[in-house]
């Protein structure tokens, strides 16, 4: 159940006035289940567990609010949390709020946010992956960095007119923390003085929606420092990417839409990894997807992709069918059985799973995944 509180019955001497104009809102997602992954080790052993990351979605909670200003201005702030439901500590690194943590202004012209936030990355493959981010979710389980691609230090600039939305951020230093902003991409404290290059991060996106379709394209540049590397997910080793001319990009494009009652999406998500060091790899890869939904009942939901990656650097391809069927039991609890297949490549190493470390599968094993799980919102 969603919590609305007047933000004034927590700040005493507000006026009646000032009540009316602000609100906080508490709100969560609490989802997990069993998971069973064939082939989870070079052995060929396969694993039954409580995945400690995502089911159907990971698990948060958070609160959002805004206060009227008044002449169509508002002040905005998001804090949210994500948990491991099967120890109860802290995702992100332990981070209390590892998920998000900014506040800003909005207005007709859009918003401007300060703080730890999405790149555009996140909000432009939103609408076209319809599993999200899924334990099976393709593109998650190719790239980590997608589902929670996340920046500290970071400017956020969104704005929408007549169907289209243009965003756009600017990070001083992705990793203030030291803790790794996402799996895979390493620590990378910034910023640094001296060096505007160091652990910078800026992403762009422009997306056009209609009438239940759309299209969107976004592009999104990591730079290079201390501490700082890449995660290729294909079972070779990650390298480091130590100097602020480095680069780690991906660039999408996608697009989502109905017929009907069936909703659609696909796109592709390409990966360039560029080196100053001649030692170093640079390392290109290209993934394409397909996914649709389709509500068998108002209750009864069923959801599935094909996913496929291709990296020529490493001879690694991996291909990933997933199907999953979601049941509501009331508006805001739901019970889930879902499966998936990979198929690695001869040299490749993907593991199907999100659902936390100890599956990874020796070059060119398949994997069968399979969740049964519960969530609820509130």
């Amino acid at each position: 159940m969603k919590l609305r509180i007047a933000a004034g019955l927590a700040l005493a001497g507000m006026n009646a006035t000032a009540w009316a104009q602000s609100s906080v809102t508490l709100y969560g997602i609490v989802d997990t289940g069993i998971e069973y992954v064939s082939h989870a080790d070079a052995a060929g052993n396969g694993v039954v567990r409580m995945p400690g990351i995502t089911g159907e979605m990971p698990s948060r909670w958070g609160v959002r609010g805004n206060e009227d200003l008044g002449g169509g201005l508002s002040t905005i702030f998001a804090l949210e949390s994500g948990f491991n439901m099967r120890g109860g500590t802290l995702n992100q690194g332990g981070r209390l709020f590892g998920r998000q943590a900014w506040v800003g202004l909005a207005s007709s012209y859009g918003s401007l946010t300060f703080g730890r936030q999405y790149t555009m990355t996140y909000w432009a493959i939103a609408d076209s992956d319809l599993l999200g981010p899924d334990i099976y979710g393709g593109t998650a389980s190719f790239d980590q960095y997608l589902p929670s691609a996340r920046s500290d230090n970071t400017i956020v600039y969104k704005g929408s007119y007549a169907g289209f939305t243009f965003g756009a951020t600017w990070s001083f230093g992705r990793d203030s923390a030291g803790t790794g902003n996402s799996p895979g991409q390493g620590t990378c404290v910034g910023p640094v003085p001296g060096s505007s290059e160091t652990c910078r991060e800026w992403s762009a996106m422009l997306r056009y929606d209609h009438s239940g379709f759309g299209v969107a394209a976004a592009y999104d540049e990591q730079h290079g420092g201390p501490g700082a590397q890449a995660n290729l997910y294909d079972g070779t080793p990650s390298f480091a990417l130590a100097n602020p001319g480095d680069t780690d990009v991906r660039m999408q494009l996608n697009g989502y839409g109905h017929v009907g009652a069936l909703r659609f999406g696909g796109g592709w998500l390409g990966r360039r990894v560029d080196t100053v060091a001649p030692a170093t790899p640079n390392v290109h890869s290209d993934q394409f997807y397909v996914t649709a939904s389709y509500p068998v009942t108002p209750a009864f939901f069923v959801d599935g992709g094909v996913y496929h990656i291709v990296n020529a650097h490493d001879d690694a391809r991996g291909t990933i069918a997933t199907l999953r069927t979601t049941y509501q039991l009331s508006k805001q609890s739901a019970v889930y059985l879902q499966g998936a297949y990979l198929w690695n490549s001869a040299k490749a190493a993907y593991t199907v799973s999100q659902g936390g470390g100890g599956t990874t599968p020796a070059p060119g094993m398949g994997q069968v995944g399979v969740m049964a799980g519960v969530r609820h919102s509130f």
